[in-house]
C-alpha cells in the first residue's frame, strides 16, 4: 500500500429495473471536496498515463469494464517513496480509489471489452497542473505492463 491512497469498497444495488451504483458522497469521511467529475473510456489493451497531479486528489471509481490501476509513490518525504502498487477495479471489484498529488497514476483497459473510468477530482482542470510521463519509456517509473503469465 502507497502511503494517503484510499481504497474503498462500493455498493452496487440491483434491483428488477436495474440497479444503483454508489461513488463518492459529500458525507463520505473520504469526501475533501468537489473539483469537476468527467468520464475517460478505455479500450482493451490501451495504456493511458503516467499522470502526476501537484494539486489535485483523484477519485477513481470503473463504472464498466476492468483495469489495473498502477500508482507510484513520487514523493521523496513519503515512507512509501518510489514504491509501486498495482489496483485491478471495475467489474469483478467495485471500488473507490483515491490518489493524492504527486502519487503518479496509469492505468490499462483489461479484459475483451472497453472501460469507463469516472474521476471526481477536488479541483477543476488547470492545464499546467499535471506532469506527464511516457507509460512505456521513462526514467522515473521502472515498470513493465505485459500480462504476467502465472
Amino acid at each position: 500500500m502507497i502511503q494517503d491512497v484510499k481504497i474503498i469498497n462500493l455498493k452496487k444495488i440491483p434491483d428488477e429495473r436495474g440497479g444503483i451504483f454508489h461513488m463518492l458522497k459529500e458525507t463520505d469521511e473520504h469526501f475533501t471536496k468537489f473539483g469537476e467529475i468527467y468520464f475517460s473510456v478505455c479500450y482493451p489493451g490501451i495504456i493511458k498515463g503516467w499522470h502526476e497531479h501537484t494539486k489535485q486528489t483523484q477519485n477513481y471509481c470503473v463504472i464498466d469494464g476492468m483495469m489495473k490501476l498502477v500508482l507510484f509513490d513520487n514523493r521523496p518525504k513519503s515512507p512509501t517513496y518510489k514504491k509501486l502498487q498495482e489496483i485491478y477495479m471495475g467489474d469483478l471489484r467495485y471500488l473507490l480509489v483515491q490518489i493524492p498529488p504527486y502519487v503518479v497514476n496509469g492505468y490499462k483497459c483489461i479484459g475483451e471489452k472497453k472501460c469507463i473510468v469516472a474521476n471526481c477530482s477536488d479541483l477543476s482542470h488547470e492545464p499546467n497542473e499535471m506532469i506527464r510521463h511516457d507509460p512505456i519509456k521513462n526514467k522515473l517509473i521502472n515498470y513493465s505492463w505485459e500480462v504476467v503469465h502465472k
